[in-house]
């Protein structure tokens, strides 16, 4: 009964619904912001600048299309090239463990990489022939874009690391931070890196609608002044990254300085500071399983043989796979008994084939979805992926992996129902039934916005595990081998993509450009039954995976 004079707060006038949406917003969203940490920020701050690389994506490729003599072959074989780097992750991830003292330092070199990248392109832009003096051009260009992946890749590695130390122990009156609490820190660290990835990628986006505008109407000078003004925007990349190095040292210097007003001495608070407390040894068998796997990776992709990619694939996941059991050796019977789980849940997942391009040809074709539209999708995808991390942060930290596959598996089927219908003509009947309103567009725009942000869920849950399960002193490497094991999975999902386009063949139109003939017809008459196959392996798949694991001796985070 309320007290005579009391104010009675004005939430208690609300009624139950509103009160548990206040709720909701208070815990997923605002609190948040309440969780954010200084600490963190170092971290997000090398992972936003990976995220807005792609600012010079566009100005790139019209480079190479109007001033290099580059042909397709050479662009192709110039891609495989500009991937192996992060092939290079896990013997990268243990180096960085062994040389943790230093990682400031290799944060500097992959900034260096990647200012010496973006330099060589203003050179090129602003005074080729000075550029040409010393070699081609082309050979510059080469030089940039290798350049650029291997100055990310080792900042990448080193931010995985650090989005552990991150994640405080003690709280600022040097107390131990209960488990549960560390949890959730951790899930938040993984939440807020997975937001600087995306909302670089958004800004980016943004920026280039601005800095494009008008672009095709200027004349040739303008349009080259465009481009070294967006070379030159893109220096702030590195120096993010730098930033975020030189803020970690003056955090830790602050922690220190507030151990001692609380009474440690300064070797006791050095040593609660400096992680690793256990020194970290190299171990051969990650070294040369690493190696290995590089030399099998180049080996392989130079070559021609048949089902090169299925040899590739199950080469690349035996040597991954060995290598984790490797690993598993320093974790305690349980802990390896939750990684092993966890693991097969996420690696089925992930692994889940899709439609493939045959999808998006359709949508161009049959629904007349033009290269604007599908811009404004692919904005509307990274928007809400950004919303998505945030409304299901408390949702991530509070169920286990398996809970959490389980929902986004039924969620994303459901999802994917109304593109399934729309292929036999869901779009016709909602437009006629809603006055032309609920269109095909609608649909898709609708389905996108719900889409997207479950894709990202699903890695956060996983990396907040490995951060707050991996043994400090072999942090950077649990990250990079269980990178590895992830990308795997995508690749066992594009393998099981194109075995289904082989089962169901669906072709788009294709035409002579000289003579306009039409050689290849357009054929959509199996992409219905490819899109119905697809649907129930990513129903299933993954739900039997989380039977089998929860029926055995193995564990999910």
């Amino acid at each position: 009964m309320t007290q005579p004079g009391r104010h009675v707060p004005h939430r208690q006038h609300q009624g139950p619904w509103v009160a548990r949406l206040s709720h909701w917003f208070d815990r997923n969203i605002l609190e948040l912001g309440r969780e954010l940490r200084l600490s963190y920020l170092p971290p997000l701050m090398v992972y936003l600048a990976y995220g807005i690389q792609g600012l010079t994506a566009i100005v790139g490729t019209f480079f190479v299309k109007d001033y290099l003599g580059l042909p397709a072959s050479f662009l192709a074989a110039l891609a495989f090239w500009a991937g192996i780097p992060w092939v290079l992750k896990m013997p990268l991830g243990h180096l960085v463990d062994l040389i943790w003292r230093y990682k400031a330092g290799l944060v500097y070199l992959g900034a260096a990489m990647l200012s010496a990248s973006i330099l060589i392109m203003i050179g090129l832009l602003a005074d080729r022939a000075a550029m040409e003096a010393i070699m081609s051009a082309e050979a510059w260009y080469v030089a940039a874009v290798l350049l650029a992946p291997t100055g990310y890749v080792v900042q990448d590695v080193v931010a995985d690391a650090m989005t552990v130390e991150a994640v405080p122990r003690l709280d600022p009156a040097g107390q131990p931070i209960d488990q549960a609490r560390r949890k959730l820190m951790h899930t938040t660290m993984q939440t807020l890196g997975r937001v600087a990835i995306i909302g670089g990628g958004v800004l980016v986006s943004v920026a280039n609608v601005y800095l494009f505008a008008g672009v095709a109407a200027m004349s040739e000078a303008d349009k080259i002044a465009t481009y070294i003004f967006i070379y030159q925007l893109a220096l702030v990349i590195p120096l993010i990254s730098i930033l975020g190095v030189a803020l970690a040292g003056y955090i830790k210097r602050r922690d220190f300085k507030r151990l001692l007003a609380h009474g440690f001495e300064p070797e006791e608070a050095r040593l609660q500071l400096d992680r690793p407390v256990q020194q970290t040894t190299p171990n051969w068998w990650i070294l040369g399983g690493s190696l290995v796997f590089v030399a099998f990776t180049l080996g392989m992709g130079l070559t021609n043989l048949p089902h090169n990619q299925e040899i590739i694939f199950i080469g690349s996941m035996a040597i991954v796979l060995f290598l984790m059991s490797r690993l598993m050796r320093v974790l305690d019977q349980e802990a390896r008994l939750y990684l092993l789980g966890t693991a097969i849940i996420i690696f089925v997942f992930r692994a889940m084939p899709g439609p493939g391009a045959g999808q998006t040809w359709w949508m161009i074709d049959e629904l007349a979805f033009d290269q604007q539209f599908l811009s404004v999708l692919s904005l509307i995808g990274s928007t809400m992926a950004l919303v998505g991390l945030f409304v299901f942060r408390r949702f991530m930290a509070e169920r286990s992996i398996a809970y959490v596959v389980v929902f986004l598996t039924l969620l994303s089927s459901f999802f994917y129902l109304p593109i399934v219908g729309m292929y036999f003509g869901l779009h016709q009947w909602t437009a006629a039934m809603t006055g032309g309103i609920v269109d095909a567009r609608f649909i898709a725009i609708v389905d996108t916005a719900l889409e997207s942000p479950l894709g990202q869920v699903a890695m956060v849950p996983m990396l907040a595990w490995i951060a707050n399960s991996a043994p400090d002193h072999l942090k950077a490497t649990f990250f990079a081998v269980m990178a590895s094991f992830s990308n795997l999975a995508l690749s066992a999902g594009q393998l099981g993509t194109k075995y289904l386009n082989e089962v169901f063949l669906v072709t788009r139109e294709v035409t002579d450009p000289i003579t306009g003939q039409v050689t290849v017809p357009a054929d959509y008459s199996e992409l219905g039954p490819l899109m119905i196959t697809a649907l129930i392996i990513g129903l299933l798949l993954p739900l039997t995976a989380v039977a089998l694991v929860k029926v055995s001796r193995l564990r999910s985070a």
